[in-house]
């Protein structure tokens, strides 16, 4: 795999320029909120940018062309339904979370239903984060350590450095910045990658999409009768599964998923906040297809292999492109891969320490509260570390691991916050009972494969809003 010293030259001056840019564009800190809330004052478009880069980057380079290489373009009818869910946040949650001066996903939960309620919600965040995104920063370890020849280890390791300089000395605000230039960077380098696909691919446009083979993957709705009824389950990209649960998945993940509500949170008032989230669901859309065509492309390009598929796009690029141009699209590869793990460092740091640790504290210290913020950013970089080795050996395509861990628990996220949201009679103990047999349910779910990941956040959300429900009920009818 020849690696020109001028791809070398251009990736390390990135890397270093990114790490710069990140500490400059947060200023300085001086409280807790500066740190993990940039002060509310960042424009809604760059938080929308970021939100796009934090969310899909890595599995969007990664993963994505590597999933349409083998199946189709299925998977794009979730899009559809991303952006049914954040307009339903838009209207629904983001004005709750701005009634009072909240400064989580979480502390809504606490002002509904208590301390108890807020904290199990956290927690629950930090294992689910923690898992998922371990999986993001191990695919975005494969082109590095297929470029320079080294363990999927020590790629690891250098990935997470480099994102833990700027996130440690920028804070939110800084990550926010990145993150809007990343964006741009990674989806050139995408379109970059796409334009040198078909100019080597044999023939023209016309002629490619006619091939049988390729035209196939062409394919964007699958109802899903072909399997009968039990296949509109069973089967996790069909049209009722792509609007209605990536509508579900959406909610939650923009709804209470802290590494999104985080930057919501630092708009400076409700409008703008509706606008980023918004924007952020059709940007997606767009987004996902460019990823998904790459994909068909290289299955025009390469065939069938025998390689795993997060792999595929990874070989093109190091194999195929010229230099200069490969030391470009590796770039932006890891503009993809550093907005996701910074994004997901500060926000479990934030989480922590504003859901886990200030609620309990009476007095305030802004200077050591800092200094413990920071520290925390340093922690979750390295657990982050630690999880991405745990999936360093999986055949399954990354994107599809990493959104199976986080519907796991995201129903019953998604369900408490609806709780509190459509009734005001249900309790602190029957909302967290409500949430914890959801996350039992969901267990049974998994284990036994009952039906797609794409269904899990809408049982979930059933599972909480019916047992809190009739608990509430029962517990009226015993008072009475």
């Amino acid at each position: 795999m020849q690696v020109s010293t001028l791809d070398y030259i251009i990736i390390i001056v990135y890397l270093f320029a990114i790490a710069i840019f990140g500490k400059l564009s947060g200023g300085k800190q001086k409280t807790v909120k500066d740190y993990f809330i940039g002060s509310q004052e960042v424009p809604w478009w760059a938080i929308s940018f970021s939100i796009v880069a934090a969310e899909t980057s890595t599995l969007t380079f990664i993963s994505i062309p590597g999933l349409a290489y083998l199946t189709n373009l299925n998977f794009l009818q979730l899009t559809f339904g991303y952006l049914i869910g954040r307009i339903i946040v838009a209207a629904f949650f983001l004005p709750a979370y701005y009634k009072g001066d909240l400064t989580t996903a979480y502390s809504y939960l606490e002002k509904r239903f208590g301390k108890k309620t807020r904290s199990l919600a956290s927690v629950t965040f930090l294992f689910t984060r923690t898992a998922s995104d371990g999986v993001r920063l191990f695919a975005t370890a494969i082109p590095l350590y297929l470029m320079l020849d080294i363990s999927p280890i020590v790629a690891i390791i250098i990935i997470a450095f480099v994102a833990l300089l700027y996130t440690f000395t920028g804070g939110l605000k800084g990550v926010i910045w990145v993150d809007a230039i990343q964006m741009f960077i990674y989806i050139g380098g995408a379109i970059l990658a796409a334009y040198y696909l078909m100019n080597n691919i044999p023939g023209d446009f016309s002629q490619i999409i006619s091939l049988t083979e390729v035209s196939s993957k062409l394919s964007i709705i699958n109802f899903g009768f072909d399997k009968g009824f039990v296949g509109l389950f069973s089967q996790p990209y069909t049209l009722l599964s792509g609007l209605i649960g990536g509508a579900f998945l959406s909610m939650s993940s923009h709804g209470t998923d802290q590494l999104v509500v985080q930057r919501l949170l630092a708009a400076k008032n409700l409008v703008e906040s509706k606008k980023a989230i918004i924007t952020s669901g059709v940007i997606i859309i767009f987004q996902f297809a460019l990823f998904l065509f790459i994909g068909v492309l290289l299955f025009a390009y390469y065939g069938k292999l025998d390689i795993k598929s997060d792999e595929i796009f990874s070989k093109f690029i190091i194999e195929v492109l010229p230099s200069g141009v490969k030391g470009i699209i590796i770039a932006g590869l890891f503009a993809a891969a550093l907005s996701t793990l910074a994004g997901s460092i500060t926000s479990l740091s934030s989480s922590v320490m504003l859901d886990l640790y200030l609620p309990f504290q009476k007095n305030i210290n802004d200077k050591k509260n800092l200094f413990i913020s920071k520290s925390l950013t340093v922690f979750w970089a390295i657990m982050l570390i630690f999880s991405a080795f745990l999936f360093k050996e999986s055949s399954k395509a990354v994107v599809e691991i990493a959104l199976s861990i986080a519907s796991f628990t995201y129903g019953g996220l998604l369900g408490t916050f609806l709780l509190g949201l459509s009734s005001k009679k249900v309790q602190q103990n029957q909302a967290i009972a409500g949430f914890i047999s959801a996350i039992v349910v969901m267990s049974f779910i998994i284990v036994f494969k009952v039906v797609a990941w794409t269904w899990f956040v809408l049982i979930g959300v059933c599972v909480t809003l019916l047992v809190g429900n009739l608990l509430q009920m029962f517990s009226r009818k015993l008072s009475d």
